[in-house]
């Protein structure tokens, strides 16, 4: 990719982050609720308590004021205290990302290889009994909403079956286990939060891949290697599957960002503690401060997921390039 453009891609990622820091400040201050009174959890608080807190968390100062205060901790990388927890909001987010990243990644990894693998073959056999069986699979769990997935998952792998834990990272008994039984612990609350996003995730995918390669399928060139005799496997192998990917590129770094964000219902069904969850915890305590750090991480991470896939997009297909 030629320097200007890629210089261009990186200076709209940077306005557009500049613009979430804009709407990252005032989204969150024109929300119901008085930060103080959900501080305090007590109703009878007398007016001068109040203030003592508005003074304390600077809530007292024009918005200008706490709009310069807050570009000027950014700037220093601090992103605040919580009016919850009573912490850095930098340091509860970062103890939070690993267990999000760990249910995104798995989630992404079963969705990505499923999702193709039906999309490929629903579409070489276009037509079909198996091609309507994996569109109607794919429309369904690309419609169902999480959080009714997630339930549905929970009443009968572990209300009925009681083969899966419902909630949590791990077992608290195991806290002073075995680093191997921790392990096996931990896989087994993985299972079910992320089958629920990876089968959203597949329809979506599925879809995808199966339209592209209906199209690519079309091309002379596809036409010209079964003339030539070649197998339908090598076919798909060698010539159609490497070019149907070009818009998979784009759909899976997109998705990649919008799955953090979109892990919230997920995380909040199943207790998991990640960032999700903690915004449902903030959301509740009206945090403004966490609110705002975890908006601003998880928007960075779709600017940067959507950034790195033009920049892919544009190695993966020449026709960009140029």
């Amino acid at each position: 990719m030629k320097r200007g453009v890629f210089l261009k891609k990186l200076l709209q990622a940077a306005l557009t982050v500049l613009g979430v820091l804009i709407l990252n400040y005032f989204l969150f201050r024109v929300m119901p609720g008085d930060p103080a009174s959900m501080l305090s959890r007590n109703p009878r608080m007398s007016a001068e308590s109040i203030a003592r807190i508005n003074e304390m968390f600077g809530l007292d100062k024009p918005w200008y004021v706490q709009f310069s205060m807050y570009l000027g901790d950014l700037a220093r990388g601090d992103l605040g205290v919580s009016f919850i927890f009573k912490k850095p909001v930098a340091l509860i987010i970062w103890e939070r990302i690993p267990a999000t990243l760990l249910l995104t990644l798995v989630a992404e990894l079963i969705a990505i290889t499923a999702g193709m693998f039906i999309g490929v073959v629903a579409a070489w056999r276009r037509g079909s009994a198996l091609d309507v069986t994996a569109l109607g699979f794919a429309l369904v769990s690309y419609s169902m909403p999480t959080f009714w997935l997630g339930i549905l998952l929970v009443a009968f792998f572990a209300g009925y079956l009681h083969v899966f834990p419902v909630s949590g990272l791990i077992s608290p008994a195991l806290v002073f286990a075995s680093p191997l039984v921790k392990l096996g612990d931990m896989i087994s609350h993985l299972v079910l939060p992320s089958l629920t996003l990876a089968l959203v995730l597949m329809g979506e995918y599925a879809l995808i891949m199966r339209n592209s390669m209906i199209d690519v399928l079309t091309e002379d060139y596809i036409v010209t290697a079964r003339a030539k005799g070649l197998a339908e496997a090598e076919i798909l192998k060698r010539h159609a599957v490497p070019n149907a990917m070009m818009p998979m590129v784009t759909i899976i770094a997109m998705s990649l960002g919008f799955t953090i964000t979109g892990a919230l219902q997920v995380e909040t069904v199943f207790s998991w503690p990640g960032l999700g969850r903690l915004m449902y915890e903030a959301l509740k305590g009206r945090d403004y401060p966490l609110l705002q750090g975890i908006f601003l991480v998880t928007s960075a991470a779709v600017v940067g997921a959507n950034f790195i896939a033009d920049i892919v997009y544009g190695y993966v297909d020449p026709r960009v390039r140029t």
